[in-house]
């Protein structure tokens, strides 16, 4: 993929709650700075669920890539530790394996692609101001999410 130099941004965190609150802060930024604050909800949702996987599952530094191109905002979450995330079906008592549903529902498409040194998961989102509100164009798929569970 291509991009601007202008309109990438990459950030590396500990993987401790000040990075995880540090991704979600500058995703926040950095959406506002590209005139796309509308989308912040939810994108900001997305990469809190995949960094904190990240932190869950690695031992080393997370990067967060944040990118536009042809319309889609891409997010890329890269850690060291080579197992691809999968879809995992939880139940009502299930306090975790519901983040990739999220991600799945509310992304127009992502995937997972390993590297020389572990493996990077991404999501992509259209890079437009939705016309309805940010959190309620999210309710149709947190309920079918929900849903599911029931």
């Amino acid at each position: 993929m291509t991009v601007d130099p202008g309109r990438t941004a990459t950030w590396q965190f500990a993987r401790t709650p000040a990075g995880l609150r540090g991704a979600r802060r500058v995703t926040r930024h950095k959406l506002a700075c590209w005139g796309l604050a509308d989308q912040s909800d939810v994108v900001e949702l997305l990469v809190s669920e995949l960094v904190g996987n990240a932190m869950e599952h690695t031992r080393g530094t997370i990067h967060l890539t944040l990118s536009m191109e042809d319309g889609l905002l891409r997010c890329e979450v890269e850690d060291d530790d080579p197992e691809l995330p999968r879809m995992r079906h939880a139940g009502p008592e299930d306090e975790t394996g519901r983040g990739l549903r999220l991600v799945d529902a509310l992304s127009c498409c992502w995937g997972g692609d390993h590297t020389a040194h572990g493996k990077v998961v991404w999501f992509e989102v259209p890079a437009s101001a939705p016309a309805e509100e940010p959190v309620a164009a999210m309710m149709p798929a947190i309920a079918a999410v929900s849903a599911e569970l029931s």
